[in-house]
């Protein structure tokens, strides 16, 4: 027979341990994560032949999540009582994810999290999306650029008036501009990030694909 440390030791190996410890709908605040389309295709996107990438397709801003995060670290693959999305719920946020698989995976890691149920989860992520403006000047490129991190987190700020900058962090990959990650409440309201995300990309030089 299997000892007790035997089987909390393979647990921990399969991850199991981990999500079992993860109690949905205790975190602290949410993290709204808006990924630059162009950006990721090129880093990996147009690799995988996302239909998110396709030439027929015009995404700018798109939401990667909403995360419920704790003050330090963060939940994820919660097990909770709350049934998961039907298919159309999904599908309805192509529009602003890129692809109903993204919304899927996103509802699985830290939907799950949230204490809603699937449905109430990506109303809410709809909401959170609509409530940041996002600034309309990167659309207007018509090239490659490479500019510093801190212009698009400027950009964000003047476009959001309510954003202090501990609200808000600018994340980079690959030499790329990778994400903007806006800090809310459960209300959705604008609050100071955590340590482990207020880390911005020093990157003077990050590249910045313009939307195709």
């Amino acid at each position: 027979m299997r000892s007790l440390l035997g089987m909390a030791l393979a647990l921990l190996v399969s991850g199991q341990a981990i999500a079992d410890g993860d109690k949905a709908g205790e975190f602290d605040y949410y993290v709204l994560a808006l990924s630059w389309s162009p950006n990721w295709c090129a880093i990996e996107g147009d690799a995988k032949g996302s239909p998110q990438c396709d030439d027929s397709e015009d995404h700018g801003w798109v939401m990667h999540g909403l995360w419920p995060q704790f003050h330090r670290g963060w939940p994820s693959n919660c097990v909770t009582p709350e049934r998961n999305p039907p298919r159309h719920v999904t599908n309805t946020m192509a529009d602003i994810m890129g692809t109903s698989g993204l919304a899927w995976y996103q509802w699985k890691k830290h939907g799950t999290c949230s204490g809603l149920s699937g449905e109430d989860y990506f109303a809410t992520a709809r909401k959170a999306y609509e409530s940041v403006t996002r600034p309309p000047v990167f659309r207007k490129l018509d090239k490659t650029v490479n500019l510093p991190a801190s212009v698009v987190e400027e950009a964000f700020l003047k476009a959001n008036p309510t954003l202090e900058p501990d609200m808000l962090t600018i994340t980079c990959r690959d030499s790329f501009i990778q994400e903007a990650r806006v800090c809310l409440s459960k209300d959705l309201q604008p609050v100071p990030c955590g340590r482990d995300v207020i880390k911005d990309c020093t990157l003077s030089n990050a590249r910045f694909d313009p939307v195709r």
